[in-house]
Formats: structure tokens, C-alpha cells, sequence
């Protein structure tokens, strides 16, 4: 991509103070998010700049991303397939048990679609794994405070999407909402002092504001509706007695004109016909 792009500019964040105090919150979340979720194949989308599925023991473990990082390209140790558009994921569908996508939709130029291309990948019960910035928060008033003409605080072509959203879009695609986590209370400060300084807000906030926390991750099950097998429906006693039984009767041919029709009569009717002629021979 080029250098203006949004996601470049998110790594510029990630390089700061205030970048690195939001990597290191989301790999404690994520590391313990992911180290029970089972399966085959787990996939990484984007933000090279953070390891999700280090802790998580699937046999292949990958991350794709529009963009290498340099370190990794020098000693090898994790490698980062090239992608170009997250709205056209190149994997077959049913083919992925886990999906971390750190921050991929407030950058994505059509989140929807990137929302349906995961659900199309994700296997039945696959489960997927999303961090964004919460704008409900000290650092998302201040980048509202952007518009204004103040400095912003995160990078400017970001389009924050509060969790309350995510939770509907995932709705509508059939997940089901596992768990969440909202962190980073610290005032947006961009030194590593200032924030070191406000770390006890992270257990207070925990506990009195949760719902403020600058950053939020949440874990979604792919939910897969079906039909039920109910079994045979076996009729009452009373409901059987009522069926029709074919019986032997009587049948009188009557000659018409252009054809011979026959009328069926029950037991009752054939024995009173039967006397009657009796009487009359």
C-alpha cells in the first residue's frame, strides 16, 4: 500500500507511547482469548505489528496482512502472507476455526463486507476475535475534538465503531456473542511517563467505568441454524377407530340408456333390500 495509507498510519500510533500501552493491554487479552479455542487452522488478519495467536495451539497458525513487517522479513522467525483487500479474503469457505482481526474494521474501506467474507471462511461453532478503539471514551472525545480543529489524538482516517454496533452487525450474520473486555483508561497522554503514572486507573476502571475504556475486544461464535428431526407422529386410539375399513356388500347394477353404473350399499340397507324382494316374490 502507499505510505499515506490508513493502516500505515496506524503503525506510526502503534510506534508510540500510547501505540505500545494499547499492543501491550491487547496481547495479554488476546493471549488469553485465544489458548482455549480448538481446532485446525487460525488466521491473523492485519497488524503484523502484534503476535494474536501466540498462545493459541492449533497446527497451522498464519497471519495475513497488507503489508511485511521488516524485522520478520530479516530473521524469518514469523512470516506474513501479502494480502490486498480484506473484503476478498483468497481462502475457501469453511475452511478457517479462528479469526483475529485486530483493528481491521475501522480501516477497512467496507467493514460489512469484511464481516461477511469472515463469516464465509469461519467453519460451524468457528469463533472470531475483534479489537477496535472505543469512541465512547477519553481518547475518542478528544478525537472527536479533531473535527474542531484540535490535534488528533489517533489516526485521523480511523472510523471508530462503538462495540454496541459490532455486537448488531455480528447479530445479523448469525454470531453469537461470546465475551468482551473493554481496557486502556489511561487520559490520552502521548508520553510514556504521563502514562505510566495514570496505571492504577486500569483496575479502577475495571471496576467503576468498564464500559470507558479506550480500547474493547470481543469473542463471537459462529452460529450455524438447522432443521430438527422430530420422528414419526404416532396417531391415538380414538383417532385409528375413526379410519375407514373396506367391508363386503351388496352391489345392484342399474342399466341405463347409455351405461351401467353400480351403487354400493352398507350391510344395513343391502339386508332391508334383500327382505323386501323376499316379500314381494
Amino acid at each position: 500500500m502507499s505510505p499515506g495509507s490508513p493502516i500505515v498510519k496506524l503503525s506510526e500510533f502503534l510506534c508510540s507511547p500510547p501505540g505500545r500501552y494499547v499492543l501491550d493491554w491487547e496481547q495479554l487479552q488476546l493471549d488469553a482469548a485465544v489458548a482455549d479455542i480448538f481446532g485446525y487452522h487460525a488466521l491473523q488478519l492485519g497488524l503484523p505489528e502484534i503476535d494474536a495467536l501466540r498462545e493459541n495451539r492449533m497446527q497451522l497458525r498464519f497471519c495475513a496482512a497488507d503489508r511485511q513487517l521488516a524485522a520478520a522479513a530479516q530473521d524469518g522467525e514469523r512470516r506474513v502472507a501479502i494480502i490486498n483487500r480484506y473484503e476478498e479474503l483468497p481462502f475457501a469457505t469453511h475452511s478457517i476455526d479462528l479469526v483475529v482481526m485486530p483493528h481491521i474494521l475501522e480501516f477497512a474501506a467496507d467493514p460489512h463486507q469484511v464481516l461477511r467474507e469472515v463469516e464465509r471462511v469461519l467453519v460451524p461453532e468457528g469463533h472470531v476475535v475483534i479489537t477496535g478503539f472505543n469512541p465512547a471514551s477519553l481518547w475518542g472525545a478528544r478525537q472527536f475534538c479533531a473535527r474542531f480543529g484540535a490535534s488528533p489524538f489517533l489516526p485521523r482516517e480511523g472510523r471508530f465503531i462503538s462495540l454496541p454496533r459490532v455486537k448488531d452487525w455480528l447479530k445479523l450474520l448469525s454470531f453469537d456473542f461470546a465475551r468482551g473486555r473493554f481496557g486502556c483508561y489511561a487520559p490520552s497522554a502521548r508520553s510514556a511517563a504521563w502514562i505510566h503514572r495514570w496505571r492504577f486507573l486500569e483496575k479502577a476502571g475495571d471496576r467503576w467505568w468498564p464500559v470507558l475504556g479506550a480500547v474493547y475486544m470481543l469473542t463471537a461464535v459462529k452460529r450455524v441454524r438447522g432443521m430438527r428431526l422430530v420422528g414419526a407422529v404416532w396417531k391415538r386410539a380414538d383417532e385409528r377407530a375413526r379410519q375407514l375399513t373396506p367391508v363386503a356388500t351388496t352391489r345392484i347394477a342399474l342399466a341405463t340408456g347409455e351405461a351401467t353404473s353400480a351403487v354400493v350399499l352398507d350391510d344395513h340397507d343391502a339386508a332391508n333390500d334383500s327382505r323386501a324382494r323376499a316379500r314381494q316374490g
